[in-house]
């Protein structure tokens, strides 16, 4: 693979999972910002998409290889994405 295809490739995933933390960050804000609902809230009918862990593992990996992500982080990645 071309040096700048792989630059790319890990540019490109550096900012996804930058996105996700963020995101997370956000909703986790906005959670604790409402207050708690009286009447429990319907379940919704469809379970979420199932994830490619094997892709998600492959992306983390090259992160860590790229040293974008320190161990401690790559390791609480890692958990998150075998125990969903």
């Amino acid at each position: 693979m071309p040096r700048m295809l792989r630059r790319a490739a890990v540019l490109g995933t550096t900012a996804h999972v930058a996105s996700s933390r963020g995101a997370a960050k956000a909703a986790a804000a906005q959670q604790q910002a409402e207050p708690v609902a009286a009447a429990p809230v319907a379940a919704p009918v469809a379970a979420a998409a199932p994830t490619d862990s094997y892709a998600e593992l492959t992306k983390l990996k090259e992160l860590f290889d790229a040293g974008i992500l320190t161990q401690d982080e790559f390791d609480a990645e890692k958990k998150k994405v075998l125990s969903a």
